[in-house]
């Protein structure tokens, strides 16, 4: 399954703020209330999060819902990034 720029910088970022609060990928999973397989895939950029998921993450690390997120120019240049090189795969 391709990862999607986008979904990366945003599991880099969550993986990060979990890091920080000295929490487990595994603890913090299980406080969620989700699978550790399926929050291991969103912090490697292999899942699209429900927005729920987003409220209940931003809930259990103490931040806003828009902490979660890279600045739109970093979102941007990703994509950006990852077009190019899909234009240079399929050339």
């Amino acid at each position: 399954m391709p990862i999607h720029p986008q979904l990366l910088l945003i599991g880099q970022r969550l993986r990060k703020l979990r890091e920080e609060r000295g929490v487990s990928q595994e603890n913090f999973a299980i406080e969620l209330g989700l699978a550790r397989s399926y929050y291991g895939g969103i912090e490697r950029g292999h899942r699209n999060l429900a927005t729920l998921n987003l409220i209940r993450i931003a809930d259990s690390l103490g931040v806003e819902v828009g902490d979660l997120f890279p600045s739109v120019k970093e979102l941007r240049s990703a994509r950006s990034r990852s077009a190019q090189t899909q234009k240079k795969g399929a050339g």
